[in-house]
């Protein structure tokens, strides 16, 4: 009984403490640090709740075809989505335009710099000679570790070329290597402006490379943006540049996580009393829940709209319906006359199947709408996928853990378990 008390005291103190770095962030040295939602740098607020800036492109062709629009709206998405900007919005503005919106992005010109030049990819040598266009690169991906088998982890780029690129970048590399007065570089160019000028010490012939340097997590994320994003079909010139307000006003978000707050209480409290000990149980580890789900957007940077908040609000909603199922079976099995420690047994392995397929499905849902949604519709996956993720794990194992401990803690009275004696038939064995 005692190793119960112990286990289950401990559980709540982590379950605590997780909420309060949820919250409020954690540090670790001066530089590691955990963020909590309500830290600056934690949930980014999306357009709808905070606002942004709109930046607005005009091709510089005279007559683009669909699909080279098609093609720029695209490249912009991607760009957006790999410097962290999942819940930016782009969209085409009559036949030569493209409309970006960038949430919790107050200054126009802060955003511009973010978003960087718009125009097609170079890499030129020295002499000005311009070695490989964004139609010679693959991909660039940020990536981090060592980049030679001795050396130390650290921010670099790697690219990826074309068949037609590697011949290009062999002879070039061969060229600009061989140099010993200084111009041993290349230097990577968008909109005639310089954005890295890497050394090459030795002849690359391959179709994968390396861009390393003194590089931070964010510099490499930029750069590799950058290289992505500059296989456009033409230059784009910025015609337009502003801040936009919050869509939904000031107090949108306030309203929303009140009411949010509101539902969650009032869910903990019909399970307190239709449930009873059970339902304490399940509300401890819902409260868990939401201290990691807290942490996990934080830290992730999540741009949270209120599609998102709705993702949360419903994937707590599915960690409860789990719970139902759970303890409906449990009483099910009361009623039969089994003890409690059976029944709680025979309850978990009945409802199991019932929990993982009804998450997976909406699990699957969630996938979908990430991979293939944009925007707000893409926060809404996001959320409710680490929501679902959580609540299953939470419902499956941090309920049962805790029920346990309570048996462990000889509590048994049946009615604490939902079982009424003068409305339930059939006999129950309590011990």
């Amino acid at each position: 009984m005692s190793r119960s008390i112990i286990k289950l005291t401990a559980i709540v103190l982590v379950i605590a403490a997780l909420l309060f770095v949820a919250l409020y962030g954690l540090d670790f040295t001066d530089s590691v640090r955990f963020p909590g939602i309500l830290d600056p740098d934690g949930v980014v607020q999306g357009l709808d709740l905070k606002g942004g800036s709109v930046i607005v492109f005009e091709a510089q062709e005279a007559n683009p075809s669909d699909d080279q629009m098609n093609t720029v709206t695209n490249m912009m998405r991607t760009r957006l989505d790999g410097l962290g900007y999942s819940e930016a919005t782009v969209t085409r503005q009559g036949t030569k335009k493209v409309r970006i919106e960038i949430p919790s992005v107050s200054d126009p010109e802060e955003a511009a710099a973010t978003l960087g030049a718009t125009a097609q990819l170079q890499f030129v040598d020295y002499e000005g000679t311009v070695v490989l266009t964004g139609s010679d690169i693959k991909d660039a991906a940020a990536e981090y570790g060592p980049v030679s088998q001795m050396g130390n982890s650290e921010h670099y780029v790697r690219l990826t070329l074309t068949s037609e690129g590697v011949k290009k970048f062999a002879d070039a590399t061969a060229r600009v290597s061989a140099l010993s007065d200084g111009n041993n570089y290349i230097a990577i160019m968008m909109d005639n402006l310089v954005i890295s000028a890497p050394m090459v010490k030795e002849t690359i012939n391959d179709d994968e490379c390396i861009i390393s340097g003194d590089f931070t997590a964010d510099s490499t994320k930029a750069l590799a943006g950058n290289i992505r994003s500059g296989q456009l079909p033409f230059s784009l010139a910025q015609v337009e540049l502003r801040a936009i307000s919050a869509t939904l006003g000031d107090t949108a978000l306030k309203t929303s996580l009140t009411a949010g707050l509101i539902g969650i209480i009032l869910v903990m409290l019909f399970m307190l009393l239709f449930y009873r000990l059970p339902g304490l149980i399940a509300d401890i580890a819902l409260a868990g829940y939401i201290g990691i789900v807290g942490i996990i957007l934080a830290n992730l940077h999540v741009n949270l709209t209120l599609p998102g908040i709705a993702g949360i609000i419903l994937s707590i909603g599915m960690a409860v319906d789990a719970n139902v199922i759970i303890f409906e079976r449990i009483k099910e099995e009361l009623r039969l006359g089994k003890t409690v420690r059976s029944a709680v047994d025979a309850g978990f392995n009945r409802a199991l199947s019932a929990v993982i397929d009804s998450n997976i499905t909406t699990i699957i849902a969630a996938v979908i709408l990430i991979f293939l949604g944009t925007g707000t519709i893409k926060g809404f996956g996001t959320t409710l996928l680490i929501g679902v993720v959580v609540s299953m794990i939470s419902a499956i194992f941090v309920t049962k853990f805790l029920l346990k401990q309570m048996i462990g803690m000889n509590v048994r009275n049946l009615w604490l378990y939902g079982i009424n004696k003068s409305k339930d038939k059939g006999d129950a064995i309590n011990a």
